[in-house]
């Protein structure tokens, strides 16, 4: 059976990964991506993008409703958030960082829940924990206890190590992680976007945290179903 996907920071790069593996997948059916402003998209009939205001007070009910006209298409529905701060982060203020990846997306995470979402995946990072001194790990860490506290009946958080393929990581530290083994090692871009849809086919219910490893071995999934 088929099913679509729902996915905010598909523009980015671990989202745009993320759509390339699911126009890769056979089963399918339409990747829609939530964008802050209309950006160039594949040439796909699968895929369209649908303009919000992420920062509006009323995020949460339109994602709903969007949720809900796909949904009427009578397949699954799952959904991805990959937003991220990306390059320049150290010039964030933290109240700013908050704004965008514990407010942005844990609007889309309840709108999501509202309309009925089973499936919801969430990019994060090694080292993610509310008790770190490192600030964007911490931030990472209240980010996810927000979207787990929510309860969706199943929900994948991936934490990649150092990204290569990744404009905002330097080729240098990118070729050195290499050599650092465990979750705090490099992983593949692309790779990332193949776990989640091997998570989202093949995971079961509850919270899965994926790190490095796990990631690696539901990137190698069938994709086919």
């Amino acid at each position: 059976m088929g099913f679509r996907v729902l996915v905010a920071g598909g523009t980015g790069q671990v989202g745009s990964g993320l759509v390339r593996a699911l126009l890769a997948t056979s089963s399918c059916t339409e990747v829609v991506m939530v964008n802050r402003r209309t950006n160039p998209v594949a040439a796909d009939p699968r895929l369209r993008q649908v303009v919000m205001d992420t920062g509006a007070a009323n995020f949460a009910s339109e994602i709903a409703e969007l949720a809900r006209t796909c949904s009427a298409q009578g397949e699954p529905l799952y959904a991805a958030s990959c937003i991220g701060i990306g390059k320049g982060s150290r010039q964030w203020s933290e109240q700013d960082i908050r704004t965008l990846e514990i407010g942005v997306v844990g609007a889309f995470a309840r709108g999501c829940l509202a309309a009925e979402i089973e499936r919801f995946g969430l990019l994060s990072a090694a080292g993610s924990s509310v008790n770190s001194w490192i600030r964007y790990a911490r931030i990472m860490g209240q980010k996810e206890e927000t979207v787990r506290s929510l309860g969706f009946k199943r929900l994948a958080i991936f934490r990649p190590g150092i990204i290569a393929g990744n404009v905002h990581t330097p080729g240098l530290l990118a070729l050195l992680g290499r050599l650092v083994p465990g979750p705090f090692g490099t992983f593949d871009q692309d790779d990332i976007g193949r776990a989640f849809v091997g998570e989202f086919l093949h995971g079961r219910e509850g919270t899965t945290i994926l790190g490095n490893a796990a990631m690696k071995q539901r990137s190698r999934a069938d994709l086919i179903v």
